[in-house]
């Protein structure tokens, strides 16, 4: 079972899609969260969670303070959990309800007239180089000056192509399979 970890909704169940979704673990959800809150990089932001899955990590920074988290997943049951999840987390905390959008990543970012101050792209594995790097170069322009950008990917994978989006890598972790980069606009 997957739980929000802390903040106003700390305890909260989240429902887990029983297929085609790969859960961020909470050793590394735990990991991320307390490097961002050391980075002042959650109180007050302005949320993007891509391939959301179960919207752990956008909840989770709703749960710690941002003020807004738009959810992106492409799968209709995934979405139909995602919608409960923020009701739930909302619901939990006493917080804003998050915003789900069922759609494709890419479509949605070059229609997206929002900024965000914080973006989680968790793609999965099997998303190839060239889709991700067009995701990023997609999401560029949606960032604020000091946005950070946290993409998770198998660790087999490529480093994502941060140049190719303008954008400068912070620092980069493996937690088993899984490799998590940051980065932040140039």
């Amino acid at each position: 079972m997957t739980r929000i970890i802390a903040g106003a909704a700390r305890g909260a169940r989240l429902e887990v899609p029983g297929s085609g979704t790969r859960p961020t673990s909470d050793r590394v959800r735990e990991s991320l969260f307390g490097s961002l809150g050391s980075a002042d990089a959650i109180q007050g932001a302005r949320v993007l969670d891509l391939y959301a899955g179960s919207g752990a990590l956008g909840l989770e920074a709703l749960s710690r303070g941002a003020v807004g988290v738009d959810l992106v997943e492409r799968g209709r049951a995934a979405a139909g959990i995602v919608r409960r999840n923020a009701a739930a987390v909302a619901k939990a905390g006493g917080l804003a309800l998050a915003r789900v959008h069922e759609g494709a990543v890419h479509p949605f970012l070059l229609r997206c007239a929002s900024t965000f101050d914080l973006v989680f792209t968790d793609p999965p594995y099997d998303l190839d180089d060239t889709a991700m790097t067009a995701d990023l170069v997609a999401l560029a322009p949606l960032l604020s000056p000091d946005a950070v950008v946290v993409v998770e990917r198998a660790k087999r994978s490529a480093a994502p192509a941060f140049a190719a989006a303008g954008l400068e890598p912070l620092r980069d972790k493996v937690y088993g399979d899984t490799a998590v980069y940051w980065a932040t606009p140039r």
